[in-house]
């Protein structure tokens, strides 16, 4: 099979990471200094043991910035509550495929409302979950640590699952990688064939957004297939 053409370098940080007291200032902050597009990370304190923000955050959000919105729900009912978000100002939308037996309807309800959909899968959930649904959601979010806690270490045996995407089963589409990813991380991601990164506090946790985003996008740039 002929490997795929990979679509460009992505940098998505993570408002989760920000401080929430100045959120619109760090976004805006973070969108001055490169960021691609923003990530932002809904939980529900029962599909993982935390709980984030809803619809009304990313409304207000959505107000205060012109930047890409990505939410990627970490939800046990992403159908019951993906119109709220995609109404708020969400324009891609992932969920997992571990709550969602059948993809495909939820898949294309979002479409139907503007957003573009994508599938999430956990470490411990083989990527031959998702490939049934490629053609469906054209995006998929390989999550690199357990969902629901900033701060964890990078998994790399999750690479593998970015590998076969691209080159046993030929996905074309946006590979998104998401948990640990640093300068010293990313790299090795990228070399696997993601092509966005969601990255927090390796971001909001640095004193310059500007040169910490550069250091992420020449880190995968260099590494990148």
């Amino acid at each position: 099979m002929t490997e795929p053409q990979i679509p460009p370098i992505g940098i998505a940080p993570s408002i989760l990471s920000a401080d929430f007291a100045r959120l619109a200032e760090e976004v805006s902050d973070a969108v001055a200094g490169g960021a691609d597009l923003l990530h932002l990370d809904v939980m529900d304190g029962h599909f993982v043991p935390n709980i984030s923000f809803g619809p009304p955050v990313i409304a207000s959000l959505r107000k205060a910035t012109d930047a890409f919105l990505e939410t990627h729900l970490m939800i046990s009912e992403p159908a019951r509550y993906a119109e709220a978000f995609a109404r708020a100002g969400s324009q891609r939308i992932y969920f997992h495929v571990e709550v969602a037996p059948d993809p495909r309807p939820l898949a294309e309800k979002l479409r139907r409302l503007g957003v573009e959909p994508g599938l999430t899968v956990n470490p411990e959930t083989p990527i031959e979950r998702v490939v049934p649904y490629l053609r469906d959601v054209d995006k998929i979010l390989v999550m690199s640590v357990h969902p629901g806690f900033g701060g964890q270490a990078f998994m790399p045996d999750v690479l593998g699952k970015v590998r076969a995407l691209r080159t046993v089963h030929g996905f074309s589409g946006d590979v998104e990688i998401d948990g640990g990813i640093t300068p010293e991380t990313i790299g090795a991601a990228a070399a696997a064939g993601a092509n966005l990164f969601v990255a927090g506090t390796a971001v909001f946790g640095e004193p310059s957004r500007a040169a910490a985003i550069a250091r992420l996008r020449d880190a995968a740039e260099r590494k990148a297939g």
